[in-house]
């Protein structure tokens, strides 16, 4: 029996609570801190035609942060849209938009050199799709247990009913 219990830990799949990443200020992070939050992922960049949704992005975090947790990832993966360094990034946000939802640092989202929770997200089941990002401000929702239950493409807004309806 005991042995029953350790293969099936030892085979189960991956959770978002596995991953951890590093914020735009040099912290590690673990996402398991976030267990019993929902949690928005977003691949963002600073020179793309969505970057106005940084701005929804925060004014998400401020209606529910208490049971919301947005992360940033910024990445320069689509059209060199995010060729600043972390502290660029982070002045950008502040400034332009008043960020102080979380911010990793700069990560692949895609490509050979994909950080490892994108590998996850990417190939994660849920009831929209899987499979490559294909540009900047892409939105993962995870539940409040670690599971992927919505994924976005870059074009729906974060205030959009499809995300606050799932909040």
């Amino acid at each position: 029996m005991l042995l029953f219990i350790l293969l099936n830990v030892l085979m189960s799949s991956p959770s978002i609570y596995d991953y951890s990443f590093t914020s735009i200020s040099g912290e590690k992070i673990e996402m398991s801190s976030f267990k019993g939050k929902k949690i928005l992922v977003v691949n963002t960049a600073s020179k793309c035609g969505f970057t106005k949704q940084y701005k929804d992005l925060q004014k998400l975090h401020e209606q529910y942060g208490d049971k919301l947790v947005i992360i940033g990832f910024p990445a320069n993966n689509f059209g060199n849209q995010e060729p600043g360094s972390n502290t660029v990034i982070q002045e950008f946000c502040e400034r332009n938009f008043g960020v102080t939802f979380l911010l990793s640092e700069k990560v692949e989202v895609k490509g050979e050199e994909m950080a490892p929770l994108f590998k996850y997200l990417t190939h994660a089941d849920n009831p929209d799709f899987t499979g490559d990002i294909k540009w900047n401000f892409e939105k993962f929702l995870i539940d409040e247990n670690g599971k992927l239950i919505h994924r976005y493409r870059s074009a729906v807004n974060p205030m959009d009913e499809k995300i606050t309806g799932q909040i």
